[in-house]
């Protein structure tokens, strides 16, 4: 699959900008590669994402999920005319993590006029899968002033 990126030269730090002032940047969510088709960020295993047995909140795994696979479709589109939403999104949770890191990837499965689909795999700092989600997005036009 070609790059699929709007912009080719966006970078990490142009899109770890997107967090400022968000659940993402709260949750201490960070991106650390970007591939032909697909985005990988990881975020901790900490206070703010356990839930009260101490594991990681199937929640905070779909913030992971929903945050890469959202801002993937913001880079695909023309931002001047559309506009990424959350359309739908499942998860199934594998394994549970106490601490550390987990690293998330999402690869386009579909890149249509309107939606785009996205595999998300979550998996521990030992490799071990986590979580796999999918999310739909719906591309809605920018209403113009």
């Amino acid at each position: 699959m070609p790059r699929i990126w709007f912009d080719p030269a966006v970078t990490l730090s142009d899109i770890q900008r997107m967090n400022a002032r968000t659940m993402a940047e709260h949750l201490g969510i960070v991106y650390t590669a970007i591939g032909d088709n697909s985005l990988s960020a990881t975020m901790p295993v900490d206070d703010r994402t356990r839930q009260p047995a101490g594991l990681l909140h199937g929640g905070a795994s779909c913030v992971l999920a929903e945050t890469l696979g959202s801002i993937a479709s913001y880079l695909v589109i023309d931002p001047a005319h559309l506009q990424p939403v959350g359309l739908e999104i499942n998860a199934n949770h594998i394994r549970g993590v106490r601490e550390g890191l987990v690293a998330g990837t999402a690869t386009a499965l579909h890149l249509g006029k309107t939606t785009h689909v996205w595999d998300i795999r979550i998996a521990d700092e030992r490799g071990s899968l986590v979580c796999i989600s999918r999310l739909t997005v719906a591309l809605i036009k920018v209403r113009q002033a």
